[in-house]
């Protein structure tokens, strides 16, 4: 009777610290380790959600919808707007978009919005159509509807991005966006054209970009880092999309209401391992850099000035599912563009060069191809499936294009061996620390060389 009571403690305290560490866990606990990024870097995200904003707008003289108060679209010039595409041009293959240029910074824009819930071929057409481990792209697993819906609007406007770069010159950058189900689309996209940039005039790759906002999981986690030079995805605190490891088709499909199967895949993942999520090749992921807008801590009411960290993450990729009151709230791009806004403000703010600041920070030494690359060396020391070694992927910048039929990029850096030992790994073999923190060889080291002697 005694063992019994004492087992029904045990597992009444283990739920217990389960519930309680499930629902006091945050979204910036995601992000707790990463540095913050630098306002330059950022400067893009909110003025591409304008320009996702103005998808939404009937007549973008006369703003009635989504403009963001007081600010309107700033930034967006009317004469710079080239082609608009409505449920009526592009029917149920994929959700309208727009093709924009930027001539103040240089960009060449497409930019398309995200699922429209009233309309069901949204759902059918483009999320529906996938299956988990259904298509495989580049080495990879990547969700099939939404690559055909990225294939059909490159099929559209590969003419037309070609005759605006052509005309704007190489100084100009070409630039797919896209919010929800647009992020997907606008990554794949991405992909395709890195892949094929000799239909586009040869463009460098460093003069191509994504920004892929409340991203869906669209491709696997290899191809994930891969293009992490490339793509960028910026996540607003709590938002479920990037976080939901449940497939597309069966979140938006589902009988159940969205909260009771976020609980339900919550409680599912609790118990599957680290391990066994990093070697299944299907599971899809985020795609690219992560830039994670947090603005609410624990136990504190109301929104905090917005802070902006930034990662290449390989572990802890948003596989936690935040149960709060603002996961669905996060997910809408007139708040991503509204924090996105102050953040950047705070952090032009406090570019201070000349004065250090009051709390230190750990900053950010390493430049972008070097976070990459560090990226990617995780990736074959985990052992993720399909893994890419460096000499596969362009890191630097005015690297040869690809030719459309090859897979992958051409080499740019020497491979290096996935045998090799790391510095901080030899270091722990052969040396220890005293008493007094000194690093002194090993004991075993020692012996070896006084016998040899």
């Amino acid at each position: 009777m005694s063992v019994s009571c004492g087992l029904e403690w045990v597992v009444c305290l283990g739920c217990t610290r389960w519930a309680w560490k499930r629902l006091t866990y945050i979204g910036a606990y995601d992000s707790e380790a990463w540095p913050a990024a630098a306002p330059g870097e950022f400067e893009p995200v909110p003025r591409i959600c304008r320009v996702i904003l103005a998808i939404y707008e009937d007549d973008l003289s006369n703003p009635t919808k989504f403009a963001p108060p007081g600010r309107g679209y700033a930034g967006v010039d009317l004469a710079g707007v080239v082609k608009r595409a409505t449920y009526e041009h592009v029917g149920n293959t994929c959700p309208p978009y727009i093709v924009y240029v930027d001539h103040r910074h240089k960009e060449v824009v497409l930019a398309i919005r995200g699922l429209n819930l009233t309309r069901n071929a949204d759902y059918k057409v483009v999320l529906m159509d996938n299956k988990l481990g259904m298509q495989m792209f580049d080495g990879g697993y990547v969700h099939h509807g939404l690559l055909k819906a990225a294939q059909f609007i490159l099929e559209r406007e590969t003419k037309t991005l070609q005759e605006l770069l052509q005309q704007n010159g190489p100084d100009y950058k070409l630039i797919f966006a896209g919010h929800s189900l647009g992020s997907g689309i606008a990554a794949l996209m991405t992909v395709l054209v890195v892949n094929n940039r000799k239909m586009f005039g040869n463009i460098p790759r460093s003069q191509i970009r994504c920004y892929a906002l409340a991203p869906a999981r669209c491709m696997s986690l290899n191809l994930a880092v891969k293009y992490a030079d490339v793509i960028n995805s910026v996540v607003l605190q709590d938002d479920f999309l990037p976080r939901t490891p449940t497939p597309l088709e069966y979140i938006f499909g589902s009988i159940f209401c969205l909260p009771c199967l976020l609980f339900i895949m919550c409680l599912r993942d609790t118990f599957k391992q680290d391990k066994r999520k990093f070697k299944d090749p299907r599971r899809l992921y985020a795609p690219g850099r992560m830039y994670h807008i947090v603005e609410r801590k624990f136990c504190r009411c109301g929104r905090f000035p917005p802070e902006v960290r930034t990662a290449i993450p390989v572990e802890g990729r948003f596989e936690h599912i935040v149960l709060s009151c603002s996961t669905t709230s996060d997910h809408a791009i007139v708040w991503i563009e509204r924090e996105s806004e102050k953040a950047l403000e705070l952090m032009k703010g406090n570019e201070k060069p000349t004065t250090p600041p009051a709390q230190q920070k750990m900053e950010r030494l390493q430049s972008f191809e070097e976070e990459h690359k560090n990226a990617l060396e995780r990736a074959k020391t985990l052992d993720v499936p399909h893994a890419v070694d460096l000499s596969e992927v362009e890191i630097q910048e005015g690297s040869s294009p690809t030719p459309p039929s090859d897979t992958h990029s051409e080499a740019t850096s020497e491979a290096k061996s996935t045998g090799r030992t790391s510095w901080d790994e030899l270091m722990d073999k052969l040396f220890t620390r005293d008493e007094g923190g000194k690093l002194v060889v090993k004991e075993d080291i020692k012996a070896r060389n006084i016998a040899i002697e």
